[in-house]
């Protein structure tokens, strides 16, 4: 059977995108003879053509089917989809849910397959196929989130439950995936039912794939005497044929006609195999193998169908297997043909296990005998291997190598690759089995995704261009393989062998890796480079090969694509072990859909429930007649270039990857295109005549830019495109669209006719400014320049004017003047003739000044004004003459030969020397200054061989020329000097050429040559500067003339410098003179460096700097006559460096700065506290201390206490500081420098003295005889205040008597004190003490009455209140005081002070003795101290108060430091107690956490041991062991409390112990195991099985027969035996989670040479290991 495939040539050809295919189909014809086949080849005559990649393809008979332009109304593309969604409710569903009825536009493409009988076209935007790729982004933005389906159902069950409301189509009771409704977000129905006015369209006008059914094969193989007579379809293969096999058994063959060619297996064995699971294909397609339901291959012979070719039945008995073969009733779910033989195949089947078979020669089936290797698997009685466990498996995908159009070796080896749960194999299967490549499964894949599998191999095929990459001109062999939602591209590369007779060696080089977002079912090569790719959702996705790049994306879900599941019955284990925490295992078996997704010939196959569909890619033909047929030609455009340029996607539209292809390919249709698209566009404008917004003929016109542009065919704009716009009217819309591509230089040379609309049109709308700037980048030589010139002169364009006469007429000079002419008028006080206008002269000012940007262009040999390099002739020439006309020194008439004659001065009857020189200098000397200084630089002034011989007698130059080649830097300075040193130039313009010399003299040393006395007149002119404004660069350029030259006067030019500022140059000066007095006076007068001066006093007065001691001294009189201002700039720095250098010289500088006491504390913190250590510090001076602890005491009091800890005492005068420690309220230093000098009782007396000061203060505050401003401020925050105070103060008490304290005890006084004192008398250091409690407490006892709550205001109060009177009395401020927090913060002083007093007389004994390991004796009268000091204080108390009652409220202060040091223990105590009671709480429900059985049955006998179904009374058994349990614990509580509650009832967690229950078969409701959950991972266990503490029977557990409860609980066995139907045994669950029953472990351990441990004691724990795992 021959089946011709037409194609066009003007579109594009479809065939392009499938060049990649091996061309495998034979003729009618043609008859095959013996087992072995030949490659077929091209023989019928088809010439050979290039596709995609460069492959050889048949070039078919061609169906042209050019571009229908016909013009479409814009109203008629605008409710186009909403037509088509109309259109679909209006046909009629057929029984079988295809829509027919729908006609295509007669304009429509044709089909690239051949045309089908009885076919149906689906719909151009379609409803058939989800056009939603040309947008991959937002297509899966819109898209919701996949959520991965769950153990509980198949992986299409209620998969859609999350999205949205049901969708249209009806329920399908053969397929649970259609047993809900569900509605897709990117299906093409749900978008297109969506008003088109709410919904921005994101889809494409093409259809993404051109989807026909096949009704006629559909009316055969689905219609109900279809499925009567043959079964229901079941599985799809296709090639020369489109093959059906069906679950009768029978096999079913159609032509691409849809002719039922033959039925095979009615009258065989075949059709008692049970279905066909599996269809295969030879290479030459007359021969067809089927795998059945039972394990049966049959294969055909197409020519002689009624009987089989080749039988390979299944095993007779797995018992009795003598050879290999299939399992019986195992379905064969793969097969394949090896290479071209007819009598070789593979197969795998659904128990995972895989053959190749390999029939013998003979004549007929009968005379064949078939021998059958296993290649994969084993067999289900096999034992497991040693230390291992055999897991589930299946063969998830299987497919052998096909042919390609080129014989490479790999074709011989029969290479097939499997996939399973666990690894990808690839094994060759002749001359022998051998394995040549495993690989895992890949840890990208998503966490309990679906478990799918699928691949497909591509064969190598000969390529008419060389690969890009490698250079070869044959493809390697390249293999796809999915698991899960991983793809990866694997390259199969050979290694020839040494010896020719030997294979070669293959390597396999994974070279890409995609990720989908959802598990991929099914994957299958559209062409070499392009795969398609089926997810579980029924989503088809295009990929690029090399770039893993997703073009597509779309619905299938409305084609009820035909899946079954194949693998679950196998894997349903690995699901009902799934571990939340192991990422590996996965949450579903998906089903099968390998059989109903097939791909040929670049076309699409698929097998629904209830028709077979084939579907092809458009190619970039047709998409771009969709866009052309929608009214979208812009859209059209846009794409064709896209498609031109490479940016879009070449491979999946039919498009090669090679350029030069591509480009011949694309040209022809985007000039057409573009053509028609003016056409139609213009046409439109014409029979409307609405004369309304041209916006879309402006986005035609950027659009056809572009393409033309990127096209290279820009004749097309000016010959075509034009003539549109201008005889519409429009050619403004194409001028203004053309100026952007003359700017940036991608369009240089127009017509002159377009040239000449574009002046007119920018002039009329009064663009003149950007007519200035097209015209300067475009090809003069298609300017008319005489009006261009006339043009610009007219509206003032003169940078266009410039541009015309230097690249049209290469005059340079003619411009210059034309320019300078501006200026004549300009001088002669700025009107010639008193006619002409301000604005007129400011415009003619501003060309003017155009005149100093030109010449620096010129003189540096660039362009004007785009900047572009000028030849070096043409350059040479125009600086030339431009250096003649300035400098020449005379008036010139030009052009040559003429009598005009430029003339400055019109109304003087003569011309000064150098006259266009000077009118230049007179307009704007500065910038023409500056334009000389660029042109210095140039190396046309240099005097050079080549100038020299351009200027030779050999050349005839023009007079100009010739001058100009002689002009040099020298003599253009000197006629400057000589010009400007006249009295016409003002200061103003002569320090430009001061600045100019200056700067250009060490530049060119080598070509200016001045005189001494010239170059003194230019300092002394830098000296004197107009306005500030130059004094830097004035000073600049004196620093750049003196750097060579060294002026014989400099001590004359100093006070020039001084008066002019120049810093910089003084100091370089004084420097080199070593005169360091001068140089640090210069630094302080210097306002610009004002900081510098630190490092000028480093540089003068660091060590071993060399300077005499005379230099030093007139240093350090500088710095004393500047040293406020020293401190001034930076007192810290200061006071860093003179510290450093000069520290004689502190005093001075803080009596400079006597009158900024800040600045003096900055400068004394800064050198006596310095942040950083500085080594061999000089001791502070003892006023400089003093000095700046008063400064201290102003500006920062809060650091006085902690300086003065630092301090020596001995450095400090305290006759000098107390006076400023008190008037500054700094008493806490006071008194610790009293304290550092000895005068501790002094210092407490001071003390006590500003305690009770304070506390008058706060006595006055409470009572109301405050002063008047302290009255005024708010009571409450002031006497916090005051509390504050006095606490700090009260702490400084603390301290002080500590510290007196530890002193005396280090110093041993302690000791001589008790054995002197007789009287218990007091200590210094009690002393103090007793003075700090007795102020403490004074100051409590008269604060706490103060503020007692005061009875109820009377009416006096309350209106002194409301009046707000000036001295409210006591009760009125005791209303508005939070007296209980005052209270208990008056309360803390004496609670503080007799904790500390604590902590330093009674605790010292005990903590010595803690911080030290010794056991030591416990310590005696360690509280004496604390004792006579309370003794001694209620002893004045008692003597200053007869009334006892009066100390009740400080007692109780007293005591309740003991109170509250004892609260706060209790506190912590309990605290202690709660953490320890959860961490306990949490280690008692770890320990009773259980294990889970992995099983429901015991793993040794197989009898069920818990769940439903279990055998025995377990449930009653399990109450009589509770009521036992608790009848024993209420004993064991009575007969000891201390005895562990839960002894032998819990399992360690985490050590593999096990606990033995009194089970038949397992727990029943209420039941709890108790175990360990972190069993290992890789199914190893281990465990103690814990018998019961109180176990009477535990000799008789070795006796499977006698087993009785193992919880071993008095009095229990004889009841529950009498009463159950099957004696109770216990159980035994590993940390592998394996479950035995007690006996069967113990006897399995006896077979296995162990001896069984048996205890008759308490807790008697058994180990095991499991038998498995061993």
């Amino acid at each position: 059977m021959s089946v011709n495939t037409p194609r066009r040539d003007e579109e594009g050809s479809v065939d392009d995108m499938m060049a990649d295919e091996p061309d495998l189909g034979p003729t009618d014809g043609q008859s095959l003879s013996g087992d072995e086949t030949i490659r077929q080849q091209n023989e019928d005559g088809q010439a050979t053509v290039t596709g995609v990649d460069g492959e050889e393809v048949e070039e078919q008979p061609a169906a042209a089917s050019p571009i229908a332009l016909t013009p479409i109304a814009p109203s008629t593309i605008a409710n186009r989809y909403r037509e088509l969604v109309e259109a679909e409710h209006n046909v009629t569903t057929s029984e079988d849910g295809s829509t027919d009825g729908v006609l295509r536009s007669a304009a429509s493409p044709l089909e690239s397959f051949p045309t089908l009988s009885g076919d149906s076209p689906s719909l151009q935007g379609s409803v058939v196929s989800s056009p939603g790729s040309s947008n991959i982004l937002s297509s899966w933005a819109l898209r919701p989130g996949f959520r991965g389906p769950t153990p509980s159902f198949r992986p299409f069950d209620r998969r859609f439950s999350s999205f949205g409301s049901p969708g249209t189509l009806s329920p399908r009771p053969s397929s649970p995936a259609f047993l809900a409704g569900h509605s897709r977000t990117l299906s093409v129905t749900s978008n297109l039912l969506l008003d088109s006015s709410e919904t921005e369209p994101t889809s494409p006008p093409w259809e993404v794939v051109r989807w026909t059914k096949l009704l006629k094969l559909d009316g055969l193989a689905f219609s109900e005497s279809g499925r009567r007579n043959f079964g229901s379809p079941t599985c799809l293969a296709v090639s020369a044929s489109i093959v059906l096999g069906t679950s009768k058994g029978v096999i079913l063959v159609f032509d691409f006609n849809q002719n039922l060619k033959m039925i095979i297996g009615p009258g065989t064995k075949a059709v008692e195999s049970g279905a066909v699971i599996s269809l295969a294909i030879s290479a030459d397609h007359t021969t067809i193998a089927g795998g059945h339901a039972n394990g049966n291959i049959f294969t055909w012979d197409t020519t002689r169908p009624s009987r089989p070719f080749l039988s390979i039945p299944h095993l007779p008995q797995l018992q009795q297997r003598s050879t290999d073969g299939h399992v019986p009733n195992t379905a064969i779910t793969h097969l394949g043909f090896l290479g071209t033989r007819h009598t070789a195949l593979v197969s795998a089947d659904d128990r995972g296990m895989a053959f190749s078979h390999l029939a013998t020669r003979g004549t007929g089936s009968l005379g064949r005998t078939v021998k059958t290797n296993r290649i994969l698997g084993r067999y289900p009685d096999a034992p497991p291997p040693v230390g291992k466990t055999r897991k589930p498996s299946t063969v998830l995908a299987f497919q052998s190598l096909p042919l390609g159009n080129v014989e490479v070796a790999t074709d011989s080896m029969g290479l097939t690759a499997m996939l399973t749960p666990y690894l990808l194999v690839i094994v060759s299967t002749t001359p022998v089995a051998q394995t040549h490549h495993k690989s895992a499964r890949p840890k990208e894949m998503t966490a309990h995704s679906a478990m799918t599998g699928c691949l497909a191999w591509f064969p190598a095929v000969r390529l008419k261009v060389p690969d890009p990459l490698t250079g070869s001109i044959v493809s390697k062999v390249k293999l796809v393989y999915c698991w899960s939602n991983v793809l990866t591209v694997l390259e199969v590369e050979e290694e020839p062998a040494e010896n020719k007779d030997k294979p070669p060696t293959l390597r396999f080089r994974p070279r890409n890796r995609w990720k989908c977002e959802e598990p991929i079912v099914a994957v299958q090569w559209l062409s070499r480079s392009v795969l398609t790719v089926l997810t579980i959702t029924q989503r088809l996705i295009v990929l690029e090969d090399r770039t893993m790049r997703m073009t597509e994306a779309f619905d299938l879900i409305h084609k009820h694509i035909y899946h079954a599941d194949l693998f679950s019955k196998q894997l349903h284990a690995l699901v009902e072990q799934l571990d939340d925490e192991d990422p590996t295992m996965h949450g579903v078996v998906a089903d099968a859909f390998y059989m109903s997704f097939k791909a040929y010939k670049g076309r699409l196959f698929l097998l629904g429930f209830t028709d077979v569909s084939l579907g092809a890619l458009s190619n970039w033909a047709d998409r771009l007649f969709a866009l052309m047929e929608s009214g979208d030609y812009v859209g059209a455009i846009r794409l064709a270039t896209s498609y031109y340029t490479g940016d879009a996607n070449k491979l999946t539209v039919g498009l090669p990857e090679d350029t030069a292809l591509r480009h011949s390919m694309v040209i022809d249709k985007l000039m057409e295109i573009m053509g028609a698209s003016l056409k139609h566009a213009f046409g439109q404008r014409t029979e409307h005549r609405e004369g309304g917004d041209d916006k879309h003929l402006r986005e035609l016109a950027q659009t056809c830019f572009i393409a033309s542009h990127n096209a290279g065919k820009t004749d097309f704009l000016f010959d075509e495109m034009y003539e549109w716009y201008e005889e519409a009217g429009l050619e403004g819309i194409f001028l203004e669209t053309l100026e952007p591509y003359i700017i940036d230089g991608s369009i240089t040379a127009i017509p002159p006719a377009v040239v000449k609309a574009l002046v007119t049109h920018f002039v009329s709308n009064g663009l003149e400014t950007r007519l200035e700037d097209i015209i300067c980048h475009m090809d003069t030589s298609t300017l008319d320049l005489d009006q261009v010139t006339t043009l610009c002169k007219t509206h003032g364009l003169y940078d266009a004017l410039i541009y015309v006469w230097n690249q049209a007429l290469y005059d340079y000079l003619t411009p210059f003047i034309d320019l300078l002419a501006l200026s004549v008028p300009l001088m002669q006080n700025g009107d010639a003739d008193g006619t002409t206008s301000v604005l007129e002269n400011e415009t003619r000012e501003t060309n003017a000044l155009k005149i100093f940007p030109y010449l620096s262009f010129i003189l540096t040999g660039k362009t004007y004004p785009t900047g572009e390099t000028i030849p070096d002739d043409i350059a040479q020439k125009a600086k030339a003459e431009i250096y003649w006309f300035l400098f020449s020194g005379k008036s010139i008439s030009w052009p040559k030969g003429s009598s005009k004659r430029l003339l400055t001065q019109p109304g003087q009857s003569q011309e000064p020397s150098f006259p266009y020189l000077r009118m230049i200098l007179n307009f704007d000397a500065p910038s023409f200054l500056s334009v000389l200084n660029e042109a210095f630089e140039d190396s046309f002034l240099n005097d050079s061989p080549e100038k020299q011989l351009a200027g030779g007698p050999s050349r005839d130059l023009p007079e100009e020329e010739m001058f100009g080649l002689t002009v040099d830097r020298q003599y253009i300075t000197s006629i400057l000097m000589e010009i400007m040193s006249s009295g016409d130039f003002s200061t103003e313009d002569t320090i430009y050429l001061d600045m100019f010399v200056a700067r250009n003299l060490p530049k060119y040393p080598q070509y200016l040559l001045f005189t001494g006395s010239t170059l003194t007149k230019v300092l002394v002119g830098l000296c004197r500067y107009p306005g500030d404004d130059l004094a830097e660069d004035a000073q600049l350029s004196a620093e750049y003339l003196l750097s060579v030259y060294h002026p014989p006067d400099l001590p004359d030019l100093i006070p020039r410098f001084q008066e002019a500022g120049f810093y910089r140059i003084l100091k370089r000066i004084y420097k080199a003179d070593k005169e360091y007095g001068k140089l640090t006076l210069t630094y302080f007068e210097d306002p610009n460096e004002r900081d510098a001066i630190f490092d000028c006093i480093e540089l003068c007065l660091r060590p071993h700097s060399g300077l005499t001691r005379r230099q030093v001294q007139d240093v350090h009189q500088v710095i004393k006559d500047h040293a406020g201002k020293l401190v001034e700039i930076d007192s810290v720095r200061a006071a860093q460096a003179i510290g450093t250098y000069a520290p004689e010289l502190h005093s001075h500088i803080l009596g400079s700065a006597s009158e900024q006491p800040y600045l003096q504390y900055t400068y004394l913190k800064t050198t006596l506290e310095p942040s950083k250590e500085v080594m061999n510090v000089r001791p502070p001076q003892q006023d400089l201390v003093e000095q700046y602890l008063q400064l201290m005491c102003r500006f920062e009091p809060s650091h006085v206490p902690e300086y003065v800890n630092k301090v020596q005492a001995t450095n400090l005068r305290l006759e000098k500081l107390l006076p400023t420690m008190e008037e500054t309220g700094v008493i806490d230093a006071a008194v610790i420098l009293m304290a550092k000098e000895g005068q501790v009782k002094e210092a407490m007396a001071r003390l006590t003295r500003h305690l009770k000061t304070l506390e008058s203060a706060l006595h006055g505050l409470l009572t109301g005889t405050a002063s008047q401003s302290q009255a005024d401020l708010n009571p409450q925050e002031s006497a916090e205040e005051l509390m504050q105070a006095l606490q700090n103060y009260t702490r400084v008490g603390v301290w002080l008597c500590q510290e007196q304290t530890k002193a005396t005890r280090e110093s041993g006084h302690a000791r001589q004190r008790h054995r002197s004192n007789s009287k218990d008398e007091l200590s210094p250091d009690e002393q103090l003490w007793l003075s700090l409690v007795e102020s403490c407490v004074q100051i409590t006892k008269r604060a706490t009455s103060a503020l007692q709550p005061p009875p109820p205001p009377d009416d006096s109060t309350q209106a002194q209140l409301m009046h707000g009177e000036s001295h409210p009395s006591s009760e009125t401020i005791l209303v508005s005081l939070d007296t209980e927090k005052l209270v208990t913060l008056v309360r803390s002083l004496v609670q503080n002070t007799f904790t500390a007093l604590l902590s330093s007389t009674s605790t010292r004994t005990a903590r010595s003795a803690a911080d030290t390991d010794d056991i030591q004796p416990p310590a005696i009268n360690t509280n004496l101290s604390f004792l006579r000091i309370l003794r001694a204080f209620l002893t004045r108390a008692a003597a200053s108060s007869p009334n006892l009652a009066d100390l009740r409220s400080v007692l109780s202060s007293i005591f309740a430091a003991y109170a509250y040091e004892e609260s706060i223990l209790g506190l912590s105590n309990r605290l202690l107690e709660r953490s320890l009671f959860v961490s306990v709480s949490q280690a008692v429900q770890l320990r009773q956490r259980g294990w889970r059985p992995k099983g429901s049955t015991c793993e040794a006998c197989g009898r069920r041991v818990w769940g439903p179904g279990v055998a025995g009374n377990v449930y009653e058994a399990w109450e009589e062991r509770q009521a036992a349990e608790e009848s024993q614990r209420q004993a064991r509580k009575q007969l000891t409390m201390s005895e562990d509650k839960a002894a032998g009832a819990t399992t360690e967690r985490g050590k593999g112990k096990d606990h033995v229950w009194p089970v038949t078969d397992g727990p029943q409701v209420g039941e709890k195991y108790n175990g360990n959950t972190n069993g290992d991972g890789k199914g190893k266990g281990k465990g103690k099985a814990v018998s019961p503490r109180l176990k009477q029977q535990g000799e008789s557990m070795n006796d499977p027969n006698q087993q009785a409860n193992a919880s071993g609980h008095e009095g229990m066995q004889g009841p529950m035996v009498a009463k159950r139907e099957q004696r109770l045994s216990p159980l035994v669950v590993l940390a592998c989670r394996h479950i035995y029953h007690q006996a069967c472990l113990d006897a399995l351990e006896m077979k296995h040479g162990g001896a069984v441990s048996k205890g008759d004691g308490f807790d008697t724990k058994r180990e095991y290991r499991c038998p498995i795992d061993r």
